[in-house]
């Protein structure tokens, strides 16, 4: 079974995301959730936003960077939204990553300073039109980070939710949400197989 570290995203670590790390680990998997809000949780997007941007993405990206030491190599990235920075990143420079998976973000490889590792397999997951992943250039640097490499995957649902998967959420979308977790246990289960 795989050893996944999962970031929250800009809500902070609410009770949908433990829902969701509770869905792998019942599934088998061993799912870390730090809390990189400091037990911070915020009621909408934008006022979780406006805290990351007053604490400064580069501390957040740094927590999630301290969650990672003291884990094994080969341990699988994931990320809901704002949890992407820190997710892509160590997948990108911690070596031996074992995967990742990012829901609802995606950013440029270069914004890493490097290109995405060979044989590093990355599912991203995200609404076609939900107007921060599909409206703000995160689609566009998915379409890039998965083109031409078999063993990196976009997964695009139908609707403009951006929180899709989170049961809880206001924007939670049951169909889509199921569909994103067979898939991301199917890629787990095949990271071991």
């Amino acid at each position: 079974m795989a050893e996944v570290l999962l970031f929250h995203h800009s809500l902070g670590l609410t009770e949908g995301v433990g829902a969701f790390a509770d869905g792998l680990r019942r599934a088998g998997h061993t799912v870390h959730v730090p809390d990189l809000y400091e037990g911070r949780v915020f009621e909408d997007l934008e006022a979780g936003g406006g805290y990351a941007q007053e604490v400064g993405f580069g501390t957040i990206v740094a927590r999630g960077e301290r969650a990672a030491e003291g884990l094994p190599e080969d341990v699988v990235y994931a990320g809901f939204s704002l949890g992407v920075l820190p997710a892509q990143k160590l997948a990108q420079t911690r070596p031996g990553a074992a995967g990742a998976l990012l829901f609802g973000a995606c950013v440029p490889a270069e914004a890493f300073g490097a290109a995405w590792p060979e044989r590093v397999p990355v599912q991203v997951h995200g609404m076609d039109a939900d107007p921060y992943f599909a409206g703000e250039g995160d689609l566009e640097a998915a379409r890039a980070l998965v083109a031409g490499a078999e063993d990196r995957e976009l997964f695009l649902y139908p609707g403009t939710a951006h929180l899709f998967a989170e049961r809880g959420a206001p924007d939670h979308v049951p169909e889509a949400a199921a569909l994103c977790v067979e898939r991301v246990l199917r890629f787990l289960d095949a990271l071991k197989a």
